[in-house]
């Protein structure tokens, strides 16, 4: 009986490892499982980081073409402003010297020498692009007038330019300079 007694205990002692060794492999089997789902979830979060800085790269770059293009049309667009600027104070000179009044032969033939040079400066600033701002009898507007001076006419409205001192151009939609004007009180 001893030896039957001493069978059951192995037995039980063989049961008992085995249960133990079930119990490990499942609680490691549990641990590998998870190790692979943190893993899982690590490696998500990385990709989704990834896909976010993808895009704002993108996006980014095509802020920067759309940048760079617009730039590009504005430099084409008012690439005579630096040379229109330039040449505005010799076409007002021009215009100047052609509200003297002329009496000799003389003088006319000059004057008319210099309204045709007048006539084909303007022409050609203006084959560029170049405007003039109209001023008398409009309302004033201070993104295309610069007010110099006030005046009285009770025959007029407020607001009212009586008088142009000094032409105002733009370039295409773009103020080189405005008028500068009077205007009624």
């Amino acid at each position: 009986m001893s030896e039957t007694t001493n069978t059951n205990e192995e037995l039980k002692q063989e049961e008992t490892a085995e249960q133990e060794e079930v119990v490990e492999t499942a609680e490691t089997e549990e641990t590998v499982v998870d190790e692979k789902d943190q893993k899982i979830a690590e490696l998500e979060a990385k990709l989704a980081e990834e896909d976010a800085r993808y895009l704002r790269l993108r996006a980014d770059y095509d802020n920067l073409s759309r940048r760079s293009r617009l730039d590009r049309e504005s430099a084409e667009k008012y690439r005579a402003q630096g040379l229109l600027t330039e040449l505005l104070p010799a076409l007002d000179n021009l215009d100047r010297a052609l509200q003297v009044e002329v009496t000799s032969e003389e003088a006319t033939s000059l004057y008319k020498g210099v309204e045709m040079v007048y006539g084909q400066l303007l022409a050609a600033m203006e084959k560029e692009g170049l405007a003039i701002i109209p001023a008398e009898g409009e309302t004033f507007d201070p993104n295309f007038h610069q007010a110099v001076m006030q005046e009285q006419d009770s025959e007029k409205e407020s607001g009212i330019v009586l008088r142009e001192l000094q032409k105002g151009y733009k370039l295409k939609d773009r103020v080189l300079r405005p008028s500068m004007v009077s205007v009624n009180e």
